[in-house]
């Protein structure tokens, strides 16, 4: 991967880390995206409790996260640490690290359809991108979702078309869901068809709207969008449609 960030890293920072050097209190690593610099892993920092041998743990070449724990620039320190990474942070840097990579081999693409040099065209298309952006699929993410202007960024006019036109081929808009599952009970002798009208409000309320019987007097119900908060308020709204009617006919109605 070529992205690469400039300076050093602030603490907080998750990182993609390369083993260099195990030793028996420590571990050196190289920080990928940071020109190779170097940051230092203590024992106490691999796992909590006690470690009786650390290469259990690393070992040279191994591809690992760590969290920054202190920075000091002038000595060109780097502390990390391996333990403080959970689960969720690594799913969310590695989700990252994905959709990186897919930015790259966009500009793989670029760059043979224009018949140009691939780091060429890197240099070229990340460069003004990543002084704005701390990721470059971010930066596509915003062209597909948000029609984000490249002419901003001083490219040839030539490429900019085309390559807005590959970012949208390639890259798909991401798909938000909302739900829940309804419980309707409604005990007179029409009940039936009363449950019936009651799911047919809330599918009416939007195209976006999926209903499912469940079993037991239980519905599913979501609505997939673009917008988080559109779908959100879809399933709000169809909820609330389905609630007033059941209640109306004196039923039962819960929404989980």
């Amino acid at each position: 991967m070529r992205y690469q960030r400039e300076g050093f890293p602030d603490e907080d920072d998750i990182l993609l880390c390369t083993v260099k050097n195990v030793q028996y209190h420590s571990v050196f690593v190289s920080l990928d995206h940071y020109g190779g610099k170097q940051g230092l892993i203590h024992i106490s920092e691999i796992s909590p409790g006690r470690i009786r041998n650390i290469r259990d743990f690393v070992v040279e070449g191994k591809k690992i996260l760590c969290k920054v724990l202190k920075v000091d620039p002038a000595k060109g320190h780097i502390d990390l640490s391996l333990r403080r990474v959970n689960e969720s942070q690594k799913r969310l840097i590695n989700d990252k690290i994905k959709q990186e990579q897919r930015a790259e081999n966009i500009i793989d693409v670029f760059a043979e359809q224009q018949k140009i040099n691939k780091d060429e065209a890197y240099a070229l298309i990340a460069k003004p991108i990543l002084e704005e952006y701390i990721f470059l699929h971010e930066a596509f993410n915003d062209v597909v979702e948000n029609d984000l202007d490249l002419e901003k960024y001083n490219y040839k006019k030539e490429f900019i078309a085309p390559l807005i036109k590959l970012i949208k081929e390639k890259i798909t808009p991401p798909e938000y869901e909302h739900g829940g599952i309804l419980t309707i009970k409604i005990y007179s002798e029409d009940g039936i068809d009363c449950v019936k009208e009651a799911l047919q409000r809330a599918a009416q309320v939007d195209k976006k709207i999926t209903l499912k019987y469940s079993g037991g007097g239980t519905y599913s119900i979501k609505a997939v969008s673009r917008d988080s908060k559109e779908a959100e308020q879809i399933v709000t709204k169809a909820v609330e449609e389905c609630r007033k009617y059941v209640e109306g006919k004196k039923g039962v109605f819960e929404f989980a």
